[in-house]
């Protein structure tokens, strides 16, 4: 469990809540608590307690439950106290072990597309408290506290920490838990975005190997479980983009403040979530044109191939009408009739191949200037 508490500027990290004196911890900030999956299973109750006394409610046990598990699509729900957001991560993970029920053969497609880590991210926003659960890797978390930490030093020139973003290390930290909350939305769903070149140069070579002529494509299995990858990547950034829109349509209908100071508040969250949602459509738009491009590259390998197997056929079909008169000519000098015109004639035999000779090369001059037998364009 990583403890963060956010004071202003001030950001101060807890190994337990022990040290901390619960009722005012939030008085002047707010808590991030974050946790694994494992570690909210085995810490529920202390969980709960903590809430109680800083939040003055409880999870209900179904939130309770979408937290737990991991195979929960992105989805967002919400209650009088509290909203909850589920997020599936899409990000590269090179370690990443696969989930409870993908077989061996399910993560057999391309390596870029076996790395994609789709496991969800669990939000519970309080007034004063956000609780994160995280994948057993927590990697996310890891990654958005040292961008958190280095905000509130105002470093900027930390050469151990990861590459921060401009708006991560900006001197304003997340000013409540909602805005907490979409910066590490928004950095999952950059995360994914950081996989668009791999993914359009893995999927551009095999649409070069599909197109070639010369090319006898056979990784047909690896290309139709891309498409189902991309479908089913496709499939999660809708989630995604309704769960966020959801959160929008409630942000919409709060009352409006009185404050000047959480107006302004409550206009920059709902700024930097149409942020994350555009976000989120342009990964829907990327990964439905990688769709898109192997669907059409397939279509024109089969194009490609049937145009040139009516090339063949045209070729073959040319050299059969050439050679019909000929065996229509050695046909009639082969009948057993014992008087035929040239049989008996020394010059018979060269006057008729001369015959054949002739018929053939008009006939291949014919197909010729009517294209039958011009080379394809390549």
């Amino acid at each position: 469990m990583r403890i963060f508490e956010i004071t202003g500027s001030q950001v101060a990290e807890h190994d337990a809540l022990a040290p901390l004196a619960l009722p005012g911890a939030c008085q002047n900030g707010y808590l991030w608590l974050s946790l694994t999956r494992d570690e909210f299973r085995a810490s529920l109750a202390d969980v709960q307690g903590i809430l109680q006394t800083l939040c003055g409610t409880q999870l209900v046990d179904l939130h309770v439950s979408d937290l737990l598990n991991d195979q929960l699509p992105s989805h967002y729900d919400y209650t009088s106290q509290y909203d909850v957001l589920v997020f599936r991560r899409l990000a590269a993970a090179s370690h990443a072990a696969p989930l409870a029920d993908e077989t061996p053969k399910a993560r057999s497609g391309p390596p870029v597309l076996r790395r994609v880590d789709t496991r969800p991210v669990g939000f519970a926003v309080f007034d004063r408290v956000l609780l994160s659960v995280h994948p057993e890797d927590g990697a996310v978390r890891d990654v958005y506290a040292a961008k958190l930490m280095a905000a509130a030093r105002g470093d900027r020139t930390d050469t151990t920490a990861p590459a921060l973003d401009v708006r991560a290390i900006s001197a304003r930290v997340p000013t409540g838990p909602a805005d907490l909350m979409l910066r590490v939305v928004n950095q999952i769903v950059d995360a994914y975005l950081a996989l668009r070149r791999e993914l359009t140069r893995q999927l551009d070579h095999w649409q070069a190997e599909l197109i070639d002529p010369r090319s006898r494509f056979t990784n047909w299995s690896a290309l139709m479980e891309a498409r189902q990858s991309l479908h089913h990547l496709d499939e999660i950034c809708e989630d995604q983009r309704s769960a966020v829109q959801d959160w929008i349509d409630a942000m919409e209908t709060l009352p409006t403040p009185e404050a000047a100071a959480e107006i302004r508040e409550r206009e920059l969250i709902m700024v930097r979530s149409r942020d994350v949602l555009e976000h989120i459509e342009r990964v829907v738009h990327h990964v439905r044109r990688l769709e898109q491009n192997a669907e059409a590259a397939v279509q024109m390998h089969f194009s490609v191939q049937s145009h040139r197997a009516n090339d063949i056929m045209r070729v073959l079909t040319v050299l059969t009408a050439i050679f019909l008169p000929l065996n229509l000519i050695a046909g009639i000098f082969g009948m057993n009739f014992e008087f035929i015109p040239l049989v008996h004639t020394a010059a018979g035999f060269w006057i008729a191949m001369g015959a054949m000779g002739g018929i053939a090369v008009a006939l291949v001059v014919l197909f010729w200037r009517k294209r039958y037998l011009a080379r394809t364009a390549r």
